[in-house]
């Protein structure tokens, strides 16, 4: 008796044939139902052909985060800081490695990690500021390019794991994200924002990019031609774009882009959106959608299966379809000595040492005070892994310099809280037994629905009163500690208990405001908005204002002043630690409305210098701060550095390590240096170390060490395609120390505004006392050209370049003169093509907004202003004697051109709508080269300008 024959393996199985073969053999068996289930973010499993379930999405930014414990490496910001793509490569491997290991024990970690962010840190005050890398593009798509490097694996075929860029684009606010629109112009648009996601896209390590909740001149993200028209022709590789979670619905519900969801859902999926995050782990919704925009003729089947084909793309890249063949199926690397070793020389090698006048490195034996509301922390953030090795500063100083040398002072206010009748809040005690677990304590799929603990027993009050650590984050937001640690925090019961570990949670419920009233204080409760009030069941949250909220009189039995002043007296130097909590007063959701420090915090660093002169300013921050640093002798910074933060931070002030991160954003000197928020015209606004022209607190890579480096020998040679730049770098100072090398350029005679100096090339190099090496670079032509905003194209501009080579952006030592050959620039073919209203050079009082809901772009004057445009060397030939404008709303167009003729037109009644374009037409007589201005008034919409003759 023979046995059945088994089944044919399906092509999409056979390791042997390509990978689009495979997939043209799947999509041919999925039904329509099946890849309709497939944009959403949780796709089911087709268990017909065996597929499993696949989640597109793993925050992995400086570590495997959300999942319970991981190496917590670095923020980002902090990773930008060491300018070194070899390190933040290896970084990304380990990363990598761990999300690996970590699935094969729980397969709610995924592998398309999103990702790294490479939104530019244009605004220092950017809520998010900790999860780019850089203000400058080159360095971000640098950092980016090494992170993704790692991520993704070196095997030719497989990847360990498809990491996905954010947030396409022109994200630099929380303030109203979500209908926000950046104002873009073609020269930003090409040479600031795309130019970080380019760069690292074309070098191949890319899985695909998340939208930005923002608009971007007028239009959501989630529905760009830039999509089409920009990301997908760079490269061949198939690129999956996952929503931004609720980004599909905001079309609708905040954004009113879309009256329904089925037409925005079809919108997005035509624009190029393939993965769909929204209403969790239900899929049925958006499904929905979808079926329901087939219905009504608004997308096609091929408009699904190009969507599938890109997710499956990334799966079988994975591996997930030849498990016997994927040569990371076994990887088994987590928290192993190796990627502790590489958490710490992160830390060390992110500090950067911002001024010294020689009070660093601490000498041997010294009596060390180290104080401030840091000073005992090791803090996280909201994208950070749950740590399984911890150090602060203090306990990095303690094993450093011996506990006997190392006195602290926290720098908290002590306080009691008295109620109205005299009595004390009153922290009960806990019981050790409690089975809870405090919020942040385990990893989650969203830690968002972590909720607060509700097992210990809430506040009282009593004749005996708790004493409370108090701090002052910054605009009146407070932390109020217990004596054993825990932070006061509010569940959903609405009870105030000491139950938190840290403050944290997608809505905070540890902070707290001290309100005016009466003879006394609410104390207000900002996670809900409401008051506290004293119950006899113990203390809540008031249901409202009007319910009887306690007016508490604020005891103060020690300011944080006094504890540090007593132990910084008796030290050689003292080290004041400040910062920020990464969840409060700047994060996701929230952007700072300052770049001072906040007044607790410079409370105590006056206290600190006023008992010690010898006193070393340490800011550990998820961004710049302005602050005086004229009186202090030393002043570093570090991002929140991870599990090793305290030790590389103490490891770095006793000399261990010579310092030698580089700031990867300038630190103005104060908020009036500060461009808007919202204004995103980085080239018009004179913004980042590109274009300011102030004199910022610290440069753009700035950062000193405990070594001196001498550059010379700067060589260039221009060449048919690039040109070749060396120079040497000695080591001139007695003790073993990397150094930044940097590489600038600038344009000497440039027909239109171009930066100041632009960073074309780094190397951070080791050198040993006397050891010198030459550092060459091979830069390409296109590196110094730039967006030709007159044809529409990259131009490479004839004549003199200057060369800087130097330790930062401010900091040259070396430079030299290139002349290169190029394209001369032509004028305007106006009377061909007119002009595009967006393509101008200069303006004043405008913003750009989408001309159609699908491509195209249209200018209207700032509400409230009249626009100005500035069109440069506009070529009318042998005259123009009419011009026409096609507009859309209700106002009028003046179109003039420099000492000659003028144009009034004006929409006689207004256009049916926003996209309702009509074209109106006057006399207008002009001739030769010459520069046309444009003025705009009401709430119109100027698409086009046209010239007839």
């Amino acid at each position: 008796m023979t046995a059945p024959t088994p089944p044919p393996t399906p092509p999409f199985r056979d390791p042997h044939l390509p990978f689009a073969k495979r997939i043209d053999d799947l999509m041919s068996r999925l039904t329509l139902d099946e890849k309709t289930g497939f944009l959403h973010q949780f796709t089911p499993a087709v268990e017909r052909l065996g597929i499993a379930a696949f989640r597109t999405g793993q925050e992995a930014l400086h570590g495997v985060a959300w999942m319970g414990p991981a190496t917590v490496f670095p923020q980002a910001v902090g990773l930008g800081a060491t300018w070194n793509d070899d390190l933040v490569r290896r970084i990304g491997e380990a990363v990598s490695k761990e999300a690996r290991t970590m699935r094969a024990r729980d397969d709610r970690v995924g592998l398309n990690v999103w990702s790294p962010t490479v939104n530019l840190l244009r605004h220092p005050l950017w809520g998010r500021n900790e999860e780019g890398y850089s203000e400058d593009p080159r360095l971000t798509s640098a950092i980016a390019t090494a992170y993704t490097r790692g991520l993704r694996g070196d095997h030719p075929t497989y990847w360990r794991t498809a990491p996905v860029l954010k947030h396409w684009l022109a994200h630099n606010n929380e303030t109203d994200r979500d209908t926000t629109s950046s104002s873009v112009r073609p020269r930003v648009l090409n040479e600031y924002d795309l130019r970080a996601f380019r760069a690292t896209v074309e070098a191949g390590a890319v899985a695909g990019v998340m939208p930005a909740y923002n608009l971007v001149n007028g239009r959501p993200n989630h529905v760009s031609p830039y999509l089409r028209e920009h990301l997908r022709t760079w490269t061949d590789e198939d690129l999956l774009v996952c929503s931004d979670a609720g980004a599909p619905s905001n079309l609708v519900d905040s954004e009113h882009y879309f009256d329904t969801h089925e037409e925005a859902t079809a919108a997005a999926l035509r624009a190029g959106v393939d993965s769909f995050t929204d209403h969790g782990t239900d899929s049925s919704k958006i499904t929905a959608r979808v079926r329901g925009a087939l219905d009504r003729g608004l997308l096609t089947e091929a408009d699904l299966d190009a969507a599938v084909r890109r997710q499956l793309s990334i799966r079988f890249r994975l591996g997930e379809f030849d498990p016997e063949h994927d040569p990371y199926a076994d990887t088994a690397d987590f928290d192993t000595p190796e990627h502790r070793a590489l958490a710490r020389e992160a830390a060390e090698q992110a500090v950067v040492l911002l001024k010294n006048d020689g009070v660093l490195p601490l000498a041997p034996g010294a009596r060390v005070a180290v104080v401030g509301l840091l000073a005992d922390e090791c803090k996280l953030d909201w994208y950070s892994g749950t740590l399984i090795h911890r150090s602060t500063p203090l306990e990095g100083l303690y094993e450093r310099f011996g506990a006997e040398q190392v006195r602290f002072a926290e720098g908290v206010d002590r306080v009691l809280l008295k109620t109205g009748t005299g009595t004390f809040l009153h922290v009960p005690p806990a019981d050790d037994d409690a089975p809870g677990e405090a919020r942040g304590a385990e990893g989650a799929l969203d830690p968002a629905l972590l909720a607060g603990r509700t097992d210990l027993p809430p506040l009282t009050t009593g004749t005996a009163g708790t004493e409370l650590a108090l701090v002052d984050w910054g605009e009146d937001v407070l932390t109020l500690r217990a004596p054993d640690g825990r932070y006061l925090s509010v569940a959903e019961d609405g009870y105030v208990r000491a139950s938190a570990d840290q403050p944290g949670g997608w809505v905070v419920q540890e902070t707290f405001r001290l309100e005016p009233h009466g003879n006394g204080h609410l104390l207000r409760h900002l996670g809900t908005g409401r008051p506290v009030r004293v119950a006899a069941d113990g203390v809540k949250v008031a249901a409202s204002d009007d319910e009887d909220p306690e007016v508490f009189e604020l005891v103060v039995t020690e300011r944080g002043e006094e504890a540090v002043t007593r132990a910084a007296a008796g030290a050689d130097v003292v080290v004041v630690v400040a910062g920020n909590d990464p969840h409060i007063n700047g994060r996701e959701t929230q952007d700072r409305t300052t770049l001072r420090l906040p007044d607790h915090q410079e409370r105590l660093l006056r206290a600190a210098r006023a008992a010690n002169p010898h006193t070393v300013l340490a800011l550990v921050s998820a961004y710049p701060y302005a602050v005086d640093t004229e009186p202090l002798p030393a002043v570093l910074w570090t991002a929140h550095g991870g599990q090793a933060a305290g030790t590389a931070l103490a490891r770095v002030l006793a000399g261990d390590v010579s310092p030698a991160g580089r700031l990867p954003q300038t630190w103005y000197a104060s908020d009036a240096d500060l461009p808007g928020l919202l204004d995103y015209d980085v080239i018009g606004g004179r913004q980042t170390y590109l274009y300011f022209e102030g004199t910022p607190l610290f440069p753009f890579g700035h950062g000193l060490s405990y070594a001196s480096f001498a550059y010379a020998d700067l060589a260039a040679r221009v060449g048919q395609e690039a040109v070749r730049v060396s120079f040497t770098v000695t080591n001139t100072g007695d003790v073993t120390a990397d150094e930044v090398a940097q590489l600038y350029a600038r344009a000497e005679d440039p027909s239109v505004p171009r930066p100041r100096r632009e960073l074309l090339a780094h190397r951070r190099l080791t050198l040993a006392p006397g050891e010198r090496a030459e550092v060459a670079f091979e830069l390409p032509l296109s590196d110094f050209a730039f967006w030709d905003v007159a044809h529409g194209r990259w131009r490479l501009e004839p004549g003199p370049y200057a060369l800087l080579a130097g330790a930062s952006s401010e900091d040259v030592r070396l430079s030299t003169t290139i002349t290169l050959d190029g394209e001369p620039a032509a004028p305007r073919p106006v009377g061909e093509h007119g002009l595009d209203a967006a393509g101008f050079d200069e303006q004043s009082g405008t913003e750009i907004v989408d001309r159609a809901k699908t491509a195209g772009d249209a200018v209207t004057p700032a509400a409230g202003r009249t626009g100005e445009l500035l069109y440069r060397g506009c070529d009318f030939g042998p005259g123009a004697t009419g011009v026409s404008v096609e507009v859309a709303g209700e106002g009028a167009v003046e179109v003039s051109v420099d000492g000659g003729a003028t144009a009034a037109l004006s929409t006689r009644t207004p256009t049916p709508g926003p996209y309702a374009y009509t074209t109106l037409t006057a006399g207008f007589t002009a001739e030769g080269v010459r520069d046309v201005r444009v003025r705009l008034r009401g709430a119109l919409r100027l698409a086009h300008i046209g010239f007839s003759g």
